[in-house]
């Protein structure tokens, strides 16, 4: 089994250093250490990503990923974010439809009234359904992230998104940043590297 201790790294160096340990040694289980939840949920999910079954553990206030896949060959992806396959048919997909990414990293719009600035991002996350299927990814960092917690008056809204197919990231490092990780109601908690990825998959970029 291979080790990799990845204590006191900041976001999204844990996964990096998974993937680089994956993509140089092949090997079949993996244990991975690191020292905060974002760290462990990102790290978790990169190996899921990757055909591995994994186990977390708690030792001394660190966590312990472990990665298996039952000493099978299997083809992995680039990294955490690849792009999933998009279905054929239907005049290929419309000429294949535009995918709009969308990054909020505040929550609310504008400056002067705060109040007003929240009612204003409240209004927007309610109309981008207007988008359709054009809608491909919602992202929140920073601030942001607030927009995803309970008790967020969009809530509703955004998890109706969810259950219906859209994609929504929430930076990890940024909840832990305000102490949210255990109010996240709605979206994965994500890296830097799953929103580059993401930023060069999109056509588009909207940054509120």
């Amino acid at each position: 089994m291979k080790e990799l201790d990845a204590r006191g790294l900041v976001c999204p160096q844990p996964v990096l250093r998974t993937r680089a340990m994956l993509e140089e040694n092949n090997p079949g289980d993996i244990k991975i250490i690191v020292d905060n939840v974002a760290a462990k949920e990102n790290v978790q999910r990169f190996l899921e990503f990757q055909g591995f079954n994994t186990v977390i553990s708690e030792q001394g206030g660190d966590y312990l990923v472990t990665g298996s896949h039952g000493g099978k060959t299997i083809e992995r992806g680039a990294g955490d974010g690849a792009p999933e396959q998009e279905p054929a048919g239907v005049e290929e997909r419309e000429a294949y439809k535009k995918k709009i990414l969308v990054i909020c990293a505040t929550d609310r719009i504008g400056y002067g009234d705060d109040e007003l600035g929240k009612k204003l991002m409240t209004s927007f996350l309610k109309t981008l359904k207007e988008m359709g299927d054009e809608l491909w990814r919602l992202i929140f960092v920073n601030n942001g992230v607030k927009l995803t917690i309970d008790g967020a008056e969009a809530l509703g809204d955004l998890k109706s998104f969810e259950a219906k197919g859209l994609k929504i990231l929430v930076c990890g490092t940024c909840l832990a940043h305000f102490d949210l990780l255990e109010k996240k109601e709605v979206g994965e908690t994500t890296n830097m590297l799953d929103i580059i990825t993401a930023m060069q998959l999109a056509d588009k970029v909207i940054t509120m």
